[in-house]
């Protein structure tokens, strides 16, 4: 089934804003925000070691190795004005995210408070904290430090001052400009750059789960980063070929043989990195109650037309007013239509989406033709039923709670660091 060169085979959630959510803020399930340079770190993680089986030794093991700051509730609402109302740059289902300045460096950094109450609990905050730790790219968000005084759970990231993709590409206001096409493909590489490093360079590779236009954050120059980690899980190893989880994420983005078997593979997450390639490509978001029946389901709408590739420029955002390169836009749906096939296996691997996508922006092969040879194979039926909207993050059980602890272990190797003793102690009540 795979037409392309370049995916041949090599194996070895939301409609509007909430009404309390103002335009241009950051989702608080997504702090976007960069100022201060990055310190330069190695982009290959530490490799994973057989310690920690019990939870509570794991997570003082795994302390060690944290490269993130401690940081007290103190000196956090000391970099936000006391969490003042002027500092508040969005919020969400998971709390609220400050802009904020360290004042012992001097940093500008957002700072994700937690609701006590709300949907990201100690769990995914441990997960969050450990992942973003220890594996380091360009095209992952950088963690800063965090807070776990007492019940506060707070995050703090590096500043990303222009906001989320969904900021710039869904229901953009009157006179605000929309992304070139340019723009749209070089967001598209560097979100596919940082789920290849999940996938490739991980070991054991991660899964992210949870990508989509409000997670995939923009510096000045537009380039992309990952955020929100808190549902990320480790990936099959040996001879597994997929790991079992409770079904987790934003409708309209799930993989479908995930959300019907739970059974999770990093295939899920290309099937998800689709969904937003195809919102990029046209300014639609993946379900949307406000249009037509038919055309609510952005994958459903769009598989009749990736079976003919002379309609592809049907495809095309209206408000690119045809400033593109057919070639290119023809190249692009190809890729998406290949991600959002229903079968898993049919699907190309990330390093290959790479590839193709390449070819689709600025850079070296800007203007060349990509090594997309032929139009997308025919799609199984991927589309879903349900509300139009559900993130599924329901309570885990503790027993879910402690796997996923002690998955997140796996990533921390002894060190010579200190102990961070508040984390190891929020960790051990997980």
């Amino acid at each position: 089934m795979n037409c392309f060169p370049c995916f041949s085979s090599h194996e070895k959630k939301a409609p509007k804003r909430d009404d309390s959510r103002k335009r241009g803020h950051v989702p608080a399930s997504a702090p976007h925000y960069r100022e201060a340079p990055m310190q330069s770190r190695p982009e290959n993680p530490r490799r994973i070691t057989p310690e920690a089986t019990n939870e509570k030794d794991g997570t003082e093991e795994a302390a060690k190795n944290i490269a993130a700051q401690t940081l007290t509730f103190r000196e956090l609402a000391a970099a936000t004005k006391n969490f003042r109302q002027e500092c508040l740059v969005g919020e969400g289902g998971f709390g609220r995210v400050y802009k904020g300045q360290l004042e012992k460096t001097g940093q500008v950094v957002a700072v994700k408070q937690l609701d006590r109450n709300g949907l990201q609990g100690n769990r995914e905050f441990l997960v969050e904290v450990l992942m973003l730790s220890l594996l380091h790219h360009q095209n992952l968000v950088n963690l800063i430090g965090y807070c776990a005084d007492g019940d506060q759970r707070l995050l703090v990231y590096e500043y990303m001052p222009m906001g989320s993709l969904e900021d710039h590409l869904l229901d953009l206001p009157t006179g605000q400009a929309p992304l070139d096409w340019f723009t749209r493909m070089k967001i598209a590489l560097g979100a596919a750059k940082g789920l290849e490093y999940l996938h490739d360079k991980a070991n054991p590779p991660v899964i992210y789960r949870d990508l989509k236009s409000s997670n995939i954050l923009l510096d000045n120059e537009f380039n992309a980063k990952l955020s929100d980690f808190g549902l990320a899980k480790l990936g099959p190893v040996g001879d597994k070929i997929h790991v079992s989880s409770r079904v987790m994420g934003t409708y309209g983005y799930c993989a479908p043989e995930y959300q019907r078997t739970g059974q999770l593979t990093v295939k899920s997450d290309v099937y998800t990195f689709g969904v937003v390639l195809l919102e990029l490509i046209t300014g639609r978001r993946a379900i949307d109650t406000t249009r037509r029946v038919v055309e609510q389901n952005l994958v459903s709408w769009a598989e009749p037309v990736f079976k003919e590739p002379s309609r592809y420029t049907e495809l095309a955002d209206p408000l690119l007013r045809r400033d593109f390169p057919v070639k290119c836009l023809n190249q692009a749906v190809a890729v998406a239509a290949m991600c959002l096939q229903g079968d898993a296996s049919g699907r190309p691997l990330m390093s290959d989406v790479v590839t193709a996508l390449s070819y689709l922006g600025p850079g070296p092969h800007a203007g060349t033709v990509s090594p997309l040879s032929g139009p997308a194979s025919p799609l199984h039926d991927g589309s879903m039923n349900g509300a139009a909207e559900n993130d599924h993050r329901g309570g885990d059980s503790a027993r879910e709670r402690q796997q996923a602890v002690a998955e997140a272990m796996e990533w921390g190797s002894t060190s010579k660091h200190g102990h961070i003793k508040s984390l190891a102690s929020m960790g051990s009540s997980v």
